[in-house]
């Protein structure tokens, strides 16, 4: 057998591959969007309580695990909408606090313009100019982590100052996020699509609650 023909044949075969996870990838993730912010719709219409750290945390570790133990399997696409349905309702309580404020509706407004403008803008940079961004992995690790501890130091010692730096700094990283997982999927890295459209939908989420946070502070006389 032509050994060009038969590496020609394995180009092609990943390729299809890819295109395939990019096509599942983004239809499940605009999916996963609509039902969240329905979720999200039902929540700040009712009017529902904060649900506390403790069951927020629980909730979405406890879903993330299962959704990642049955990622190759159809109950993986039924604990995505189960992730990101208990993530939007989560939601809820924070936009009534926003929507509360004499222009909230703009601060809402804006915090969703910049979150679509920004994941736009970045994938259809990856997508175009199909470059690799696998070398930011263990930065963002390491940065996601240090943000994180440092939202957790904010939230229990009530430091304002501190909780809108994190904002800030996870406006940065989930940026530089979109960038990674964008050019780990059309690159191969990522081949599973349930796992490509959580990391993705969880990136927006916090995309969005952060300038929401930043916006909102801006906007309070």
């Amino acid at each position: 057998m032509n050994p060009q023909i038969t590496t020609l044949g394995r180009s092609q075969s990943a390729a299809m591959s890819t295109n395939k996870v990019v096509r599942n990838t983004y239809m499940l993730l605009s999916m996963t969007l609509a039902f969240s912010a329905l979720a999200a719709g039902v929540s700040t219409a009712l009017h529902l309580p904060p649900f506390g750290f403790i069951i927020t945390l629980v909730g979405y570790f406890g879903l993330l695990f299962l959704t990642t133990k049955f990622r190759d399997s159809g109950l993986g696409i039924a604990f995505v909408f189960a992730l990101t349905g208990f993530m939007g309702l989560t939601l809820g309580p924070m936009l009534n606090h926003y929507l509360a404020l004499p222009n909230g509706a703009q601060v809402v407004m804006m915090a969703m313009g910049g979150t679509a403008a920004i994941f736009l803008g970045l994938s259809a940079y990856v997508m175009t100019t199909r470059k690799d961004f696998s070398f930011m992995g263990g930065f963002l690790a390491v940065g996601i982590l240090v943000a994180f501890l440092a939202g957790l130091g904010a939230f229990f010692f009530n430091m304002p100052g501190l909780s809108l730096a994190v904002s800030a700094m996870f406006v940065l990283l989930m940026s530089g996020l979109i960038l990674y997982e964008t050019s780990s999927i059309i690159h191969g890295g990522e081949t599973n699509y349930i796992m490509a459209t959580v990391t993705l939908y969880v990136t927006i989420f916090n995309l969005f609650t952060s300038l929401l946070q930043l916006l909102g502070f801006a906007s309070d006389d």
